[in-house]
């Protein structure tokens, strides 16, 4: 056998730094301990989030919005901190060093939430349903909440690429299983979800909080194994270095040669020869137009070429510009998700808060948790994942003749037109629930005779909106990140779920505002028989529709990058 069949092409090696051997690394043997990891790990996340809105109510004593706002800052916090954990595994330590070092952050933050609930003195105590917090023990809930926002840092922004790193780009039959990987990725995290949604949230609820939060600390635990016992099969990319340095440096040099003439000829711009780039871990790439004026940075001067050394902060090469112009382009299709994030974060707040109005019973005896309705949003998850894969692909591959059936950039736009459907959903169910209330003056009931299994067309809705966006956003930011800077673009895609919780807050913060002037009630005041959530639900599809049109409008504009020596 040739010494290129052993090897892979891509360069990457195994956890001794030697070059990986294609046989007996990566591939999908590796990748099965990725998956159980990241089931194990959303396990947790879900088992702990789904029902914290409840939790805040309950044990912290707290009102609907300061509750649901609690709940989308610290969200959005543990979608934030993805780019702290994806700037030292692209610069410093790798994806494998940092997801292991985070996971331990993670496990401590779910172990003090578990005392936190459960240990007498740091526990609230409670009389009969109302609960009197201290200050220090809020403060102990919170310092764990947010230990766990800083350990999903390192996990969420490298698990997700470390898998497709098992996938060799170079090699025609492996980079086909790659886009199967981000389906079943996602379905991984859903199976997790599903039994948090349903299990744990009932256990929280009916047995304890004390049981509901240490089973996911448990399972937190049992991730960090699943994902250290397939040490020896991974397939390793090398730190490339500060992406933040190598953006400074294009930037410095574009300003230091502002006066230059960039030379029609991109082929006459710096870059170093071989076949090899001066950027470890990353493919040249070729010039492509538009942002001109970084270009300027390779413009090479008489005072470049007559020094003996090549001073990065004066002179950079045509892939370290396109890195950056790849990043940039970026960028709008990540804000067109941002409406997208904040309509799937009511799943955790509106959604939830608008079932504990409604009738929970299954039966004379059991009673459903509202927060357990979300499990509807991971059976459609996990209903169209494999759908999706198996027969819509191959259907619209015939049509399209796209490898994939659709581009990354259809398939999201797909979801964000489904999203809006799922808020008209919320929101027509929402008014006839306030008709019911004002016809049969039920405005002080706690619970409605409406059956709360009215949510699941919502819920299912989303679910299968995410199937398309947030699935399809995965492999698109992978795909289109420079090779040295993956981490951190998986990490910007994330952060669209943390600036879309922060919108969320945003919206019920001034909307509560607004609409409690004059002694109002408001859109969403404590006892929604007496509110408008429906208004609130109108508006996220408004914002929604707008957010699709602007999408297309940058969409049908979008350059992909183009890699020296592979086709376009």
């Amino acid at each position: 056998m040739a010494e290129d069949d052993i090897y892979t092409k891509d360069g990457s090696t195994d956890i001794h730094k030697k070059p990986a051997i294609r046989r007996t690394t990566g591939n999908w043997k590796a990748c099965f301990f990725i998956l159980g990891n990241e089931c194990c790990e959303r396990l947790a996340y879900y088992g702990m989030s789904t029902n914290l809105v409840n939790y805040l109510q309950i044990r912290l004593n707290q009102s609907n919005v300061t509750a649901s706002n609690n709940v989308t800052n610290w969200a959005g916090t543990c979608y934030i901190t993805p780019l702290v954990g994806a700037f030292l595994a692209d610069a410093y330590l790798g994806r494998y060093w940092t997801i292991a070092s985070f996971s331990i952050i993670y496990f401590l933050g779910m172990t003090l939430l578990t005392l936190s609930a459960s240990v007498p003195g740091l526990k609230p105590s409670c009389d009969g349903m109302v609960c009197h917090p201290t200050g220090s023990q809020s403060v102990i809930c919170f310092l764990a909440l947010y230990l766990i926002a800083l350990g999903t840092g390192g996990i969420k922004p490298c698990v997700s690429s470390f898998g497709a790193d098992q996938f060799d780009e170079n090699d025609e039959d492996e980079k086909k299983k790659k886009s199967s990987f981000f389906n079943f990725f996602y379905f991984s995290i859903n199976i997790g979800a599903l039994i948090a949604s349903s299990v744990l949230v009932w256990i929280q609820m009916n047995v304890g909080w004390g049981w509901g939060f240490g089973i996911p600390a448990v399972a937190m635990a049992i991730a960090v194994m699943s994902f250290f016992s397939g040490t020896r099969l991974y397939r390793h990319q090398n730190p490339g270095g500060s992406a933040l340095t190598r953006i400074c440096q294009v930037l410095v040099a574009s300003f230091r040669k502002i006066k230059e003439k960039i030379p029609d000829d991109g082929n006459l711009l710096y870059e170093t020869t071989g076949a090899e780039s001066a950027i470890i871990g990353s493919r040249k790439l070729d010039h492509t137009k538009g942002m001109r004026f970084l270009d300027k940075a390779a413009v090479e001067t008489q005072t470049d070429k007559i020094k003996a050394s090549v001073d990065p902060w004066r002179l950079c090469t045509v892939t370290q510009v396109e890195e950056l112009k790849s990043i940039i382009r970026l960028l709008p299709i990540w804000a067109s998700g941002i409406a997208f994030s904040t309509v799937y974060s009511q799943i955790s707040t509106m959604f939830v808060l608008q079932g504990n109005t409604m009738d929970p019973h299954m039966g004379p005896h059991f009673q459903i948790p509202s927060a357990s309705l979300s499990i509807f949003d991971t059976i459609s998850v996990t209903f169209w994942t494999p759908i999706y894969d198996r027969i819509i692909v191959p259907l619209a591959r015939k049509h399209t003749s796209h490898k994939n059936g659709f581009t990354q950039l259809q398939r999201m736009g797909i979801g964000l037109v489904i999203s809006i459907f799922a808020m008209l959903a919320a929101g027509i169910l929402e008014v006839v629930r306030l008709n019911m209330v004002k016809k049969h003056n039920y405005y002080d009931n706690q619970f409605l005779p409406m059956s709360i299994f009215w949510q699941i067309p919502q819920y299912f809705l989303i679910g299968c909106a995410e199937v398309f966006t947030f699935i399809g956003q995965l492999e698109f930011f992978y795909d289109q990140a420079p090779d040295a800077m993956r981490s951190m673009s998986s990490a910007l895609s994330l952060t669209t779920v943390a600036v879309g919780n922060y919108l969320s807050t945003l919206l019920v913060t001034i909307i509560t505002k607004v609409t409690t002037r004059n002694g109002k009630v408001g859109w969403i005041p404590d006892n929604l028989n007496r509110g408008h959530l429906d208004y609130f639900y109108w508006l996220l599809a408004v914002l929604s529709v707008i957010n699709f049109v602007v999408y297309l409008w940058i969409a049908n504009g979008f350059k992909y990058k183009r890699v020296v020596g592979v086709p376009s």
